[in-house]
């Protein structure tokens, strides 16, 4: 059987907040989602102090700064949905709560539309 006989298992997404930007106030789960994923989807709004504890390899900063230049919505939602299909674990990491202060209402409805 040859690799394209097989397919894939799908990987997963986490819509994860930072919460206040402290790296010791991240919820547990949140630490270990950081620790443990192949890649992390950032903007600036985490802060550095968080950011910067991440291995570089593993994280892409899709530029999106508060009042200044940004990567579009749609381009984000893309490369979310991309990853997963690549069977990655992505962690989309957010300023505050992801829900409450971003956009993480409509990331997870775009997923959820493009989950085979």
């Amino acid at each position: 059987m040859s690799g394209t006989d097989i397919e894939a298992d799908p990987g997963t997404v986490y819509l994860v907040g930072s919460g206040p930007g402290d790296p010791d106030l991240l919820t547990v789960k949140a630490k270990r989602l950081l620790e443990e994923s192949d890649v992390v989807l950032h903007d600036k709004l985490p802060g550095p102090e968080i950011i910067d504890t991440l291995p570089e390899d593993r994280r892409e900063d899709v530029g999106k700064r508060a009042g200044g230049e940004r990567t579009p919505q749609s381009e984000i939602n893309e490369r979310l949905v991309e990853l997963a299909r690549e069977g990655k674990s992505v962690v989309r990491l957010k300023g505050g709560d992801s829900f409450v202060f971003g956009r993480g209402g409509e990331e997870a409805e775009y997923l959820a539309a493009h989950e085979e």
